[in-house]
């Protein structure tokens, strides 16, 4: 035999699969055709996660409703939420290394629980990834006017809660918003570049905050265990809740480096990881910029730490200078917030499309052969925030009311895999959807036997958190008295939301129905087949 004829041979060993060929085949193993453009690396789908949590832009935005309801021991609901919500990951994590799918929150709920639950966990999610933009990107008005008055386009008063401020907000809220949507018409590599470059800096700037404060403390770590009068005993217990929803708010997200699966290198292997830095990461993070922030406040009593949270801290502290760099880089860390929830919803909206469960599904599943981006999704994401916004004119209370119950919304996004998830592990899950491995030829992350306990553990913080979430209190909803209709929004809202979801699932419940759910394909160590 010749060296050509032995080139040839039909008993020559075939070729190495590439890695492209590998993801491409898996991904049809669910049943879809590869479309996105697989650019992101382990540190941008961390970033992903990271920078939806943003503690930078909410740990700044929602100190002061924390501390004014709960005292200085407010700080204990931050690990507390950062634990309930590190079970509800690791679940995650464990599903993100079995279904690599873009729109993880609807394609996890449908193979879990039915179609129905499945389209519900969907639309309820891109509702509260639409609201959330909006509300990442108002907090530039809380920021933007303190580095230069400038930036207070129609004058007057920047405060939110006046007309000139807020109509202010909505402007540049609005400029942001079409900022980050050009970014993800782009592509998806652009939006990596720029969200890790962001990221990068937004823990840099937690980093610089937490060594500042701590270098000008007035008190020691035991503040934290001061109620601040706000009550004693079981009489803190009211309190205590309501100041829970500060780091409720704050804790969301983590799930974004899942919905970028299908654009991410071995995402069986990379999501599940990223899913648990993000979080263990913000959580971290947050939880010393909060105790660095109570131990070098001015002062507990003054009524300012109530009203103007940590930019009062950082500017009386830090000064005009440091306190206006460390503004920057907040400025920065909202716009990159921004631009990571409206990616993860214009997969959300991708993903429910392209199984033609939408409206308009043969527009919205269109991706750019070019860029590999769903084009129309982000505009619609991107729209559908900056009307939103609009409502914030003459309305901030109204506003106010609509960006907590998105988070209600999440948290119900969130009940609808887990719960699901808690049924199947009892009937045996993942018992005969085992996949060999990972991409790179490890196992695939498992909680083993301990699935059933972390998976109900996350179950009852998650129902006890939306209990919490959606109560109707005025303080809350309504401090100012100023509308009846908002004591109850959260319930309005979200009756609301299902019931419109219920009507347009009338209008596609055959469709959804009759999808095909077909089992993942074995993954193999590279090198292998089958």
């Amino acid at each position: 035999m010749t060296p050509e004829e032995a080139v040839v041979s039909p008993t020559s060993a075939p070729p190495v699969p590439s890695k492209t060929d590998a993801d491409a085949a898996d991904l049809r193993g669910f049943g879809y055709e590869p479309q996105l453009h697989r650019r992101i690396g382990s540190y941008a789908s961390f970033a992903a996660g990271f920078s939806f949590v943003s503690i930078l832009t909410t740990v700044f935005q929602l100190f002061a409703f924390g501390f004014s309801f709960g005292g200085p021991a407010f700080f204990w609901t931050w690990p507390l939420v950062f634990l309930g919500q590190f079970m509800v990951a690791l679940n995650f994590a464990e599903l993100a290394a079995r279904y690599p799918i873009s729109g993880c929150i609807y394609q996890w709920s449908r193979r879990l629980a039915n179609a129905t639950v499945g389209w519900f966990a969907g639309w309820v999610m891109i509702i509260a990834q639409i609201a959330t933009v909006a509300a990442a990107a108002i907090a530039l008005q809380v920021v933007l006017p303190s580095i230069w008055a400038g930036f207070q386009l129609v004058g007057g008063d920047p405060s939110l809660t006046s007309t000139t401020g807020a109509t202010n907000a909505v402007i540049l809220g609005s400029a942001l918003i079409a900022v980050t949507t050009v970014i993800n018409v782009i592509g998806v590599r652009l939006m990596s570049i720029v969200n890790s470059a962001g990221v990068t800096l937004e823990i840099i700037g937690v980093a610089a905050v937490v060594v500042l404060l701590l270098t000008h403390a007035e008190r020691g770590p035991g503040v934290v265990f001061d109620t601040g009068g706000t009550g004693t005993g079981l009489g803190y217990v009211g309190p205590f809740l309501v100041s829970a929803l500060m780091a409720a708010y704050v804790v969301v997200g983590f799930d974004s480096a899942g919905e970028l699966s299908e654009e991410t290198r071995d995402p069986r292997h990379t999501a599940p990881r990223t899913i648990l830095r993000a979080l263990a990461a913000a959580g971290i993070g947050g939880g010393l910029m909060l105790i660095a922030a109570l131990m070098a406040a001015p002062s507990l009593t003054d009524g300012r730490l109530a009203t103007e949270g940590l930019p009062y801290v950082l500017t009386t502290r830090l000064g005009e200078t440091g306190g206006r760099i460390l503004l920057i880089d907040v400025a920065i860390a909202i716009a990159v917030c921004t631009l990571a929830i409206q990616t993860a919803g214009s997969r959300m909206v991708f993903s429910m499309a392209r199984d033609d469960v939408l409206p308009f599904s043969a527009a919205l599943r269109r991706v750019s052969p070019r860029t590999g981006a769903p084009v129309l999704p982000s505009i619609v994401v991107g729209v559908g925030a900056a009307a939103v916004l609009l409502v914030n004119i003459g309305q901030p209370a109204l506003f106010t009311a609509i960006t907590s119950v998105c988070i209600v919304l999440l948290y119900i996004a969130y009940a609808l895999v887990t719960v699901p998830l808690l049924i199947r592990r009892w009937q045996g899950w993942p018992g005969g959807e085992e996949v060999t491995g990972t991409e790179r030829g490890g196992k695939l992350f498992s909680l083993g036997r301990f699935g059933i306990v972390v998976n109900a553990l996350a179950v009852v913080y998650g129902i006890g958190m939306i209990v919490n979430l959606g109560w109707p209190r005025p303080e809350v909803y309504d401090p100012a008295g100023a509308h009846w209709y908002l004591h109850y929004f959260a319930l309005l809202f979200v009756g609301g939301a299902l019931l419109a979801g219920g009507l347009a699932f009338l209008r596609y419940r055959t469709r959804a129905m009759a999808l095909h759910l077909p089992l993942p394909a074995a993954v193999l160590p590279e090198g292998e087949t089958a």
